[in-house]
C-alpha cells in the first residue's frame, strides 16, 4: 500500500504563524466574528468538518450555525452522488444572499466536490461569490489560504498538485462531548468502477499506530464513550506491522469505559482475524457496516468489488458465528448500468438471506471520471424506481421484524444527546447502533445507562431507564 510520509513540522509550524496572523486580523476588529461550517456527506467529512471548526476557534472565529451573522462560510462538500451535488451547488448559490448582507463575508468551498475538475469550473464562472477554493489534501493549509483570501484582491483557487499527505496535531473542536471521530486512514485504492472517492481524496496512507494510540487515550481520559475510527476503507489500515485487527486490539487495551466502532468496511478486507479481535474484546461494539452493493456476480465484477456474493455471506455467517448478537448493516446500489432484472433478483436474495438490520438503498448515480460512467447499458428510469421501492419495502419489513425482537429486552445503552419531543427527551444507541429513544434528565447525557425496550419501529427503538 502507498504511504505518504507527514506534514513536516516545519510546514505545521508555517500554520500557527498563519493563525497567530488571522487571530490578529480578528482581535483588531471591533465586534467578535463568527464562522458557519455546512458539512455534506460522509463521516470523513464530518470529522474534517471538526478540524475546520478547531482551526477557526484558533483563529479568533465564534461558531455559528447562522450563515448570515457569519464572517466565514465553508462549504464541506461531497461528491459521491448527483443529487448531493446538486443540493450543495443550490445551497451555495443561496449564499449569494448573505455575501449581500454582509459584503465582507469571505466564503469557502472546500471537500471532495473541490477535487472535481468540471465542478470546479463551474464554482470559478457561475458562483462568482466564492473567495476561496481548496480539495480535502490542502485541509491542513486552511490557516494560510484563508489569510490569502481575506488579503488577496483576486479570488483564490488551489489545485490538488501536491501528493496526498497526513498532518497531525491539526487543532480539533468536537461539537459531541461523548461521540468522536477518529481518523485513522485516508484515500482509497479499491477503485469501484461507480466510486469517485479515490480520484478525489487519493491513494490510501494510513497513520502511525502511535499517533492514533495516542489521540485515542487522548480522547477517553476527556470522557468520550463512544469512538468511532474512520477511513474510506478503514479495514485495509497498516503501519509496519500493525494491522486493522492489530490496531482494533490496541485500543481496546486502554483504560476506560468506552465503546469503539468502525467504519466504512470493505468485505474483501474485513478478515477472519477482524472478527476475532472484534469478538475477543467487549469494548468493541457489536456492529459492522459492511456494504454489498449487489447480489449479482456479474454486476460485481463490473463493479470491480473484488468478492462474490457467496464470499459476502461467508463472511457474515462468519460474524454471526462468532458474535451471535452482533448488529449488520450495509449499502447497496439500485440501477447499475447493464443491471437485468435476474441480477436484481439475486440482490433481493442475498438481502432475504442475510437479514440486515439496516440497509441504506441508493440509486446508482453517474459519476464524471470514473469507468462505470463510460457504460452505455442504461436502464429505464420507472423500472429503477420500481426496483428501488421492492428493495427499501423488503428491508423496511425485515427491520421491523428485527425491531420487533428488542421489545421486552433489558439493555445497555448509550445516552449520546437531547432530543426536542414531548414524550422522549433523550436519544442513546444500543451496543450495536440501533437509536433508543428515552425519557429522562439532561444530565444523564453521556451515561451508560440500562434501559427496556417497549416498542419499534423500522428505523428506532423505545425504551424506559431501569434505575
Amino acid at each position: 500500500m502507498e504511504r505518504s510520509t507527514e506534514i513536516t513540522p516545519q510546514d505545521t509550524e508555517s500554520q500557527r504563524e498563519y493563525t497567530n496572523k488571522m487571530r490578529e486580523i480578528t482581535n483588531q476588529r471591533h465586534s467578535p466574528s463568527f464562522a458557519y461550517v455546512d458539512t455534506y456527506g460522509c463521516q470523513q467529512n464530518e470529522s474534517d468538518s471538526d478540524k475546520l471548526r478547531g482551526m477557526l476557534i484558533e483563529m479568533g472565529y465564534g461558531i455559528t450555525s447562522d450563515e448570515y451573522i457569519a464572517d466565514i462560510v465553508v462549504i464541506n462538500t461531497c461528491a459521491i452522488r448527483e443529487n448531493a451535488e446538486n443540493r450543495v451547488l443550490g445551497n451555495v448559490g443561496a449564499l449569494v444572499h448573505t455575501k449581500k448582507a454582509k459584503r465582507t463575508q469571505i466564503i469557502v468551498f472546500c471537500g471532495c466536490l473541490a477535487a472535481v475538475p468540471q465542478t470546479v469550473e463551474k464554482i470559478r464562472n457561475s458562483y462568482k461569490h466564492v473567495k476561496l477554493v481548496f480539495p480535502p489534501s490542502q485541509l491542513w493549509r486552511f490557516p494560510e489560504l484563508l489569510y490569502k483570501a481575506i488579503n488577496a484582491g483576486k479570488r483564490v483557487f488551489i489545485d490538488d498538485t501536491d501528493p496526498a499527505q497526513i498532518a497531525e496535531n491539526t487543532p480539533v473542536h468536537r461539537e459531541s462531548a461523548v461521540k468522536a471521530w477518529l481518523s485513522i486512514m485516508y484515500g482509497c485504492n479499491n477503485f469501484c468502477s461507480y466510486c469517485i472517492v479515490p480520484y478525489v481524496r487519493g491513494r490510501e496512507r494510513s497513520r502511525r499506530a502511535a499517533k492514533i494510540l495516542e489521540e485515542a487515550q487522548s480522547l477517553v481520559t476527556q470522557g468520550y464513550k463512544d469512538i468511532t475510527l474512520l477511513g474510506q476503507n478503514v479495514n485495509s489500515y497498516t503501519d509496519k506491522n500493525v494491522d486493522f485487527p492489530s490496531l482494533v486490539r490496541k485500543i481496546c487495551e486502554i483504560e476506560g469505559d468506552f465503546l469503539v466502532r468502525f467504519m466504512t468496511s470493505h468485505p474483501k478486507d474485513a478478515s477472519d482475524d477482524l472478527f476475532k479481535a472484534m469478538a475477543e474484546n467487549k469494548k468493541v461494539a457489536r456492529h459492522i457496516h459492511l456494504p454489498f452493493q449487489s447480489g449479482s456476480d456479474r454486476i460485481l465484477k463490473l463493479m470491480n468489488r473484488k468478492y462474490t456474493a457467496a464470499e459476502y455471506m461467508e463472511k457474515i455467517d462468519l460474524a454471526r458465528k462468532l458474535m451471535p448478537n452482533i448488529v449488520i448493516t450495509s449499502d447497496v446500489i439500485v440501477g447499475f448500468p447493464g443491471e437485468t432484472q435476474k441480477d436484481f433478483e439475486e440482490t433481493l436474495a442475498l438481502v432475504k438471506a442475510a437479514e440486515f438490520e439496516a440497509m441504506f438503498t441508493f440509486i446508482y448515480s453517474k459519476r464524471p471520471g470514473t469507468p462505470a460512467a463510460e457504460l452505455t447499458d442504461e436502464i429505464d428510469r420507472e423500472v429503477i424506481q420500481e426496483r428501488f421501492e421492492h428493495l427499501v419495502d423488503l428491508q423496511n419489513e425485515i427491520s421491523e421484524k428485527k425491531h420487533q425482537e428488542y421489545i421486552g429486552k433489558k439493555m445497555r445503552v448509550l445516552i449520546d444527546g437531547e432530543e426536542r419531543g414531548e414524550k422522549y427527551s433523550l436519544k442513546a444507541r444500543t451496543n450495536g447502533g440501533r437509536l433508543v429513544h428515552l425519557q429522562g434528565a439532561s444530565d444523564m447525557v453521556g451515561e451508560f445507562v440500562d434501559a427496556k425496550m417497549t416498542h419499534s419501529n423500522n428505523w428506532s427503538l423505545f425504551g424506559e431507564i431501569v434505575l
